[in-house]
């Protein structure tokens, strides 16, 4: 009965010390902007699930952002995400999931993110996230219309996985804040080359290419969304979350999202 006792104590420390180290990635720093990950879990998604949250805890460790991960859950048609009133409070928006239509009132706190010129990023899967192939239940909505409006580009398909993609950085705009310490500046991504031109967005600024199959295809580009900042990248295999190049595009390209000018830090 002791031993018993002694346990439920153990377990309840170790539960304390969980939920503290979960929390210190949205309390700590506070005075660094908030950035909410939005992932779902399925087979076509490229283990956001997975990637993401490892990804947020280096961007919370080494460069103190205040970071949330919100995975969704439920059928394409009628998903949701947890704890999403976060994001009236959140810096900026991350997109990593697919096909999803949401609650109106979920997608309309999405909208009047953008509306009040807060940015966001995308990543991957982002240029079919709310692009609902199935039946919508009834209170939920897709935005088909996302992909062009706010990432400026359209969904035309994909080349084959097997090739991979050859990624380079495209010369005229190598002084880019978000390719500073890219290096390599050509590099090959084990996922399949994601097809999106021409731009919907001719003023976008392309700052990556990829190239597979005899095709060429911009892979990461920035724009503006009436006031927001929106970067969008569609690298994001998971394999591409083990090169060095893309973590720090992806943390720059947060950074230039939030027009952040902090020094970068390593801990």
């Amino acid at each position: 009965m002791r031993f018993l006792s002694i346990m439920i104590v153990l377990s309840a420390v170790l539960f304390a010390i969980g939920a503290a180290a979960s929390a210190a990635e949205t309390d700590a720093a506070s005075d660094k902007p908030l950035v909410v990950f939005l992932v779902n879990e399925e087979p076509d998604n490229y283990e956001a699930h997975r990637t993401i949250p490892e990804f947020a805890k280096e961007l919370h460790e080494k460069h103190g952002f205040r970071c949330k991960v919100l995975q969704g859950e439920g059928d394409f048609g009628a998903f949701r995400f947890p704890e999403f009133d976060v994001l009236k409070q959140a810096d900026l928006v991350v997109v990593f999931f697919r096909r999803c239509a949401l609650p109106k009132e979920q997608m309309a706190l999405i909208r009047e993110h953008l509306k009040a010129g807060k940015p966001l990023v995308g990543i991957r899967t982002a240029n079919h996230a709310f692009s609902t192939k199935v039946k919508v239940a009834e209170g939920h909505e897709m935005w088909w219309e996302f992909v062009p409006e706010v990432l400026g580009c359209e969904n035309r398909g994909y080349g084959k996985e097997k090739l991979g993609v050859d990624a380079a950085v495209v010369a005229e705009v190598a002084d880019h804040e978000i390719l500073k310490g890219v290096d390599p500046q050509k590099w090959h991504s084990e996922g399949s080359l994601y097809l999106v031109k021409p731009l919907v967005d001719k003023k976008a600024t392309v700052l990556l290419t990829g190239s597979a199959g005899g095709k060429t295809e911009p892979i990461a580009w920035t724009r503006m969304c009436d006031k927001s900042r929106v970067f969008y990248t569609s690298l994001g295999y998971p394999s591409d979350f083990d090169l060095p190049q893309c973590r720090r595009l992806l943390t720059n390209g947060i950074r230039w999202a939030l027009n952040d000018k902090s020094e970068q830090t390593s801990k």
